[in-house]
Formats: C-alpha cells, structure tokens, sequence
C-alpha cells in the first residue's frame, strides 16, 4: 500500500471543502490512502451542544473541543500520515494549513504544494518562509499532484530519511500526540464514530479542565 497522506488547505467554505475533497479524490485515484479532515475527523458542530449539555458554557466547551482537534490532527502528521498535500490557495494561505506544513516539515515527512491562485503572492512570488518548507517549489496542476508526490517519497525513501521519533520530541507534543490517538482509535471504530456521546465523553475526559490523569 501507498504512504498515507494528510491533505491541509482551506475548509472554511463550500468551495473550498469541495477543492480539498478534489485534492484528496486525485490522490486516491493514483492510489494513496488520504486523510482529509473536515471528512475523516470530527464534526465541531455535532459535539459541542452535547458538552453545553453538561453545563458547561458555550465558549469554555468550544475551547477543550478545539484542543481535542488539535491533538487528533497533530496525531494525524505526527503518526497516522506518511506524507502531506497542502493546499496554498486563498487570499493568503490557510493559517491551520501553514502550522501543518511547519510540523510535517520539522518532523521530516514527504511535503508538496498546491495552489493556482496569484492572490497570495508578494511581487510575483509566495512568502519565502512558507514555500522554504516544500523547497521553493509547487504545482498548479492537479494532475501533477501525484506525481510531485511520489517523486518527493522516492526522495525520502532513496535518502533513507527517517522521520523524528515521536519519543525524542518535547513532552507537550508527545501528550498531544498521545490524546490524539486516543481520539482516533475512537473515531476509526465506524460504530464508535457515529455515538456522539461517546465521542463527548472522550473529549471531555482528555480536555476538559481540571482533569486528573497520569500524562505520558
């Protein structure tokens, strides 16, 4: 089987949901397992008035929820993936997308760009300090996708790179990574995914303030 491919960009929209899934429909037609995060994690919307349920307000619950996303898709790049796709397009490129490519890079995982929009550009080019991340280089043209894709894992492969250990990393990011994969074995059981309780429940445990548990 293929390396398994995390896909960043912009999900805050319609079109831009439809792009990314565009992205991700390419990658496995050419036969890579993708993870595509607005489609494989969790649904914000589904969960969060099951915490407001429990009494805690609005924002304090929207706050641990957005930690337990963090955590899964740090999971995601950290151990789950093997490589990443990012999407730079967007009036400026997404933020949450920009953090991915900065992890998937410092961990040393197979990286590729995206993008056909001009609007992000500074004198004709992308910020240097994001496209130093996939070495001055992307691709405008979705079919290329795959092919930049396997060259960049051939790369990695022939250099015989092996990513950073999870285990050498600071303790934050291995806590992060740990309730991730929590998170993930839950969502990854088709009958667990679909009990938003138990998913509640799981999120509340591991983020909610004040909880009391052995950390890694």
């Amino acid at each position: 089987m293929k390396p398994r491919v995390y896909c960043a960009g912009p999900l805050f929209n319609a079109c831009e949901k439809r792009e990314m899934t565009l992205i991700a429909n390419r990658l496995q037609a050419h036969g890579y397992p993708v993870y595509l995060p607005h489609r494989d994690g969790m649904e914000f919307k589904n969960i969060l008035p099951l915490l407001v349920a429990r009494d805690y307000a609005p924002a304090d619950a929207a706050e641990f929820l957005h930690k337990s996303i963090f955590a899964l898709d740090v999971y995601q790049l950290a151990v789950a993936c093997d490589a990443m796709v990012w999407n730079l397009n967007g009036r400026v490129p997404d933020e949450g997308a920009v953090s991915e490519a900065a992890i998937a890079w410092t961990l040393g995982k197979p990286l590729v760009a995206y993008s056909d929009d001009a609007r992000c550009l500074i004198e004709g080019r992308f910020n240097p300090l994001l496209v130093g991340l996939v070495d001055f280089e992307h691709t405008d043209d979705l079919d290329e996708l795959p092919i930049l894709l396997g060259e960049a894992i051939g790369e990695a492969a022939a250099d015989d790179h092996t990513p950073a250990a999870i285990e050498d990393m600071p303790r934050r990011f291995r806590q992060t990574v740990a309730d991730g994969e929590r998170m993930w074995d839950l969502l990854s059981d088709r009958d667990a995914a679909e009990n938003n309780v138990l998913i509640a429940d799981t999120v509340e445990e591991l983020f909610a303030p004040q909880r009391d548990r052995v950390l890694v």
